[in-house]
């Protein structure tokens, strides 16, 4: 299947699911989700894979088991293509619009520490600001969870002490409504982005799961 855009009854579909999320609503509504959202994301995915590798696309139930919201469906569509653990390329779409991003989500203690290692020193840690000064001008956000306080063992004066207080670090685009998300051209946009991404994902692969 060519990609086309995603069209404009992906976003209604997300917009009605945010007001009615029960089964009742998604098993009347699946030939929907089936064709707007997950054939064109499916799509997309296979024209990027040549390039970035094979996508997961995540699953479109929640995991309830311990959490407050008993919703059982997620609000958005998830891709992500791995370069490392919890590492690598994103793309979603939801009733909010687009949205493009990379980095890592998640790690354990000890990715975390060789994170910490590789932005002390200097050579590397100075790579990655660099890296970061460049997708932040290009209009990229930074976010990822951060530590409040000066994390153990290094000093609240470091050069890059608000680097070091990440435990997982993202870029992210969202493109919101714009009117490319239903087109076609969306295609060279996203692969643009990841491109654009590619040396803050290879970086954390090098330096973190290396």
């Amino acid at each position: 299947m060519e990609f086309t855009g995603f069209p404009v009854a992906a976003l209604d579909f997300y917009d009605d699911l945010e007001i009615d999320n029960t089964k009742s609503f998604w098993e009347a509504h699946k030939a929907t989700y089936a064709d707007a959202v997950k054939a064109p994301m499916t799509a997309l995915c296979a024209a990027l894979a040549p390039e970035f590798g094979d996508a997961k696309l995540f699953r479109p139930y929640r995991d309830v088991r311990f959490a407050r919201d008993k919703s059982p469906y997620k609000t958005h569509q998830g891709a992500y293509v791995a370069a490392g653990p919890s590492t690598g390329w994103y793309v979603q779409i939801s009733a909010q619009g687009l949205l493009t991003g990379g980095g890592f989500y998640a790690a354990d203690s000890t990715a975390i520490a060789a994170f910490r290692d590789a932005i002390d020193e200097e050579s590397s840690g100075r790579r990655l600001a660099s890296v970061l000064r460049k997708l932040d001008k290009a209009g990229w956000v930074i976010g990822g969870d951060r530590l409040k306080t000066t994390p153990r063992g290094y000093d609240a004066d470091h050069a890059r002490i608000d680097l070091l207080r990440h435990k997982s670090l993202t870029v992210s685009r969202d493109y919101g409504f714009q009117p490319i998300i239903h087109t076609p051209e969306l295609l060279d946009s996203v692969r643009a982005d990841w491109r654009a991404v590619r040396p803050l994902v290879t970086w954390i692969a090098t330096h973190v799961h290396g």
